[in-house]
């Protein structure tokens, strides 16, 4: 699927500097970029959902501790 990016000047040339010294195209370095982005998020919501199923077969022992 295609897409239109709109990067501000600044961004255009940050990314056209960042790809260069990579030796990558802008391309290259965006998926990248989103690829990092999907995976890290990824993990945070298998962290937060294994963190929820944790709180609740723990419960009774946690709640203890708390008091």
């Amino acid at each position: 699927m295609a897409m239109t990016l709109r990067l501000s000047d600044e961004q255009t040339e940050a990314l056209r500097k960042r790809a260069e010294a990579e030796g990558r195209s802008m391309q290259q370095v965006v998926l990248a970029a989103v690829e990092e982005y999907l995976a890290r998020h990824s993990a945070d919501e298998e962290v937060r959902r294994l963190g929820a199923k944790s709180r609740e077969r723990w419960r009774t022992v946690l709640d203890r501790l708390g008091e």
